[in-house]
């Protein structure tokens, strides 16, 4: 574990974040920044709140697991955006913030008013950035989206599951999250370059290009080749054998394609013919002759137990996993190691776990101070007060006309 700086305040506690997004790409976006110390007010309709809130079962003290899950660290305000006293109020909270981020179709922020032209103008150092289903602008702009439909749109459904299978998606909704860590990142950037230009800006990136870029070495295949990528299962096309094996007590995953790594493997499977046998002796032999080359190795696989083989095999230096169910990944003795299982609590639904952080750094402890998940409009009165000054006789009388 890295040596933690427990005294330094983190990176971003002094930067202030509207959030007007609700779903999951922006909300897991918004929670990254708070978890680095920004201010994150999240702007939810009154009574219903962000959709995630009611999607279930399962629910947890009758919120939603997956809004549990993207939305730590957080303040909840409450705002009508389609009244006008609810869109000053907006207007006046972005004008005093540092970053702004929203998740609607391209035409909605204009027709409320919270455009970036239009907060630009009052803040010009405003970072404005926009979270779309297929981009900012072009033919298909408006077309709605999920992480369904973007993983098929994007290609990764023609690449995912057993070779002559159906269409598989991902296992998570992936894109909304990848699409989230490349708008944090954005931002990051986008902070850092006003602190020498003084000038706040505009970004965008959507669930279509956040996917089409994610294709990486699959893209350049086809572009370079002009070929399709195949669905290979557990299989990797350039790489042999590289896959999930049936053991005689589950499924075990061998990733052996490099010289020294298949001899490795050969050795302690007992079978060094493999290695000699012309059809197999390169990598680009094995690629070539890969089913023949499997039909060997699992007939070999499938007289072990995981655990005896993966000893073997970890004596010799071949990288190789049982395949664990999530109950396994949250006992595995590494991920504990790493404090990735934290928890955060709540006067309302008590302690509540939380997936720890995938980035450690040695100034601050990243994990310091989280809070759970707000309750819908949970901090709606402190922040009118603390942004706008507002007397509880003005914050009662929104509430009461609805307008929070």
């Amino acid at each position: 574990m890295v040596n933690v700086n427990m005294t330094n305040p983190k990176p971003l506690h002094n930067i202030k974040i509207v959030d007007f997004s609700r779903v999951f790409a922006g909300p897991y976006c918004s929670m990254l920044l708070a978890d680095l110390g920004a201010e994150v007010i999240k702007v939810e309709v009154p009574v219903d709140g962000d959709p995630l809130r009611r999607q279930g079962p399962p629910f947890h003290h009758g919120i939603g697991l997956t809004f549990l899950a993207a939305n730590r660290n957080k303040k909840s305000l409450t705002l009508d955006l389609k009244s006008k006293e609810g869109r000053d109020i907006a207007i006046s909270l972005c004008s005093q913030a540092d970053v702004v981020l929203e998740n609607f179709r391209p035409d909605v922020m204009a027709r409320l008013g919270l455009d970036y032209a239009t907060l630009s103008g009052l803040n010009p150092g405003l970072i404005y950035a926009c979270i779309s289903g297929l981009g900012a602008d072009g033919p298909d702009m408006l077309q709605g989206a999920f992480d369904l439909t973007i993983q098929a749109i994007g290609g990764y459904m023609s690449i995912t599951g057993e070779q002559d299978g159906p269409p598989i998606k991902l296992g998570t909704s992936a894109f909304d999250m990848v699409t989230g860590m490349n708008c944090q990142a954005a931002i990051l950037a986008a902070l850092y370059q006003r602190t020498f230009t003084g000038q706040g800006q505009k970004i965008e990136t959507s669930l279509l290009e956040s996917e089409v870029a994610f294709l990486a070495n699959a893209a350049l295949e086809y572009l370079i080749t002009g070929q399709q990528p195949k669905k290979m299962g557990s299989e990797h096309a350039q790489q042999v054998p590289y896959k999930a094996f049936k053991a005689s007590d589950g499924w075990i995953v061998i990733g052996a394609a490099y010289q020294n790594l298949y001899e490795a493997f050969m050795s302690v499977l007992g079978r060094n013919d493999l290695v000699s046998d012309q059809r197999f002796r390169t990598l680009e032999n094995r690629i070539c002759n890969r089913k023949d080359l499997y039909m060997e190795i699992d007939k070999e696989v499938v007289q072990y137990k995981i655990a005896d083989l993966m000893s073997e095999l970890n004596k010799a230096k071949v990288p190789c996993s049982p395949v664990n169910n999530i109950e396994q990944v949250f006992s595995h003795r590494q991920v504990l190691h790493r404090n990735m299982h934290s928890s955060v609590s709540h006067e309302m639904y008590g302690l509540l776990p939380q997936v720890g952080p995938a980035v450690k750094y040695s100034a601050f402890d990243v994990g310091a101070g989280w809070q759970a998940p707000p309750l819908l409009g949970e901090q709606s009165a402190e922040i009118l007060t603390e942004w706008l000054n507002m007397t509880e006789a003005e914050i009662d009388s929104l509430r009461s006309r609805q307008v929070i």
